[in-house]
């Protein structure tokens, strides 16, 4: 059984565990900056998905597999019950994974993702990072002149190039598992959550400038998740906690600390 990779902040602190889960693309690095802040609280495991980070790869990627992940993951530390957040293809992970495993979930922080299946939306930032022959670039830099042929906003070509390492044979790679992540994508994007109900406190925070939850989902929302509330955090988009991570913070700290009010 391999076990996600996670960095542990606030382990000495007493309470109820944050298990955070990152987006597509993304990893545990990402949230390094708010794993500090709600450290100093209670504990908080900042969680590589599979075939993300550091975490392992493999060629299955559904949101069953995601969720048998947290479990296994659980167990290894030992930890009987948790809060759970994820963020993007992460919220769909922990959406799983409270229905399939509700007594082991706290509270739920679903962050910019509803239950429903997506359109495929990735198409152009796939095809900008297979056109990257690593056999053929040598820096950082060139790497991002091949993503901005595709790609115009520099934030997400940041974003993605936080991605690269240097192999042993002195070549750079990414670390997400790009093959499997191609291939199985209709399985965890274009996909909705399986159904089923978790019917404890449950957060879905929302960017008040994305549009990846409608008005239009909070039915199917409120179905899957009847004790559930929805809340948009202003001036920010998809990457709610990187683009307000003041209000964000905020919200997350107030819901788990019971002081939370819809």
């Amino acid at each position: 059984m391999q076990i996600l990779h996670s960095k542990i902040y606030g382990q000495e602190k007493s309470g109820t565990p944050l298990l955070v889960f990152h987006g597509l693309f993304g990893m545990l690095d990402n949230w390094g900056s708010f794993g500090k802040e709600m450290g100093e609280f209670f504990p908080v495991h900042l969680i590589d998905l599979r075939n993300h980070g550091k975490s392992f790869h493999s060629e299955e990627m559904s949101h069953d597999d995601l969720a048998h992940d947290i479990t296994h993951y659980m167990a290894h530390h030992g930890i009987e019950k948790a809060n759970l957040l994820g963020h993007s293809l992460g919220g769909k992970a922990v959406m799983q994974f409270a229905i399939k495993y509700p007594m082991k979930v706290e509270k739920l922080i679903v962050v910019d993702i509803g239950p429903k299946a997506y359109p495929p939306h990735h198409q152009g930032i796939m095809k900008a990072l297979e056109s990257v022959d690593f056999e053929k670039v040598n820096s950082r830099q060139e790497v991002e002149e091949v993503l901005h042929q595709f790609i115009p906003e520099k934030s997400v070509i940041q974003f993605l190039t936080k991605n690269l390492y240097w192999k042993d044979d002195k070549k750079l790679d990414w670390r997400f598992n790009l093959k499997t992540l191609s291939e199985k994508y209709s399985e965890f994007v274009s996909n909705a959550i399986k159904y089923g109900v978790f019917a404890g406190e449950t957060l879905f925070i929302a960017g008040a400038k994305s549009n990846y939850i409608l008005p239009q989902d909070e039915f199917q929302i409120r179905q899957q998740f009847p004790n559930s509330s929805i809340v948009k955090i202003e001036n920010a988009g998809h990457w709610v906690q990187a683009e307000n991570p003041k209000d964000f913070n905020g919200v997350v700290k107030d819901f788990i600390e019971h002081k939370f009010v819809s």
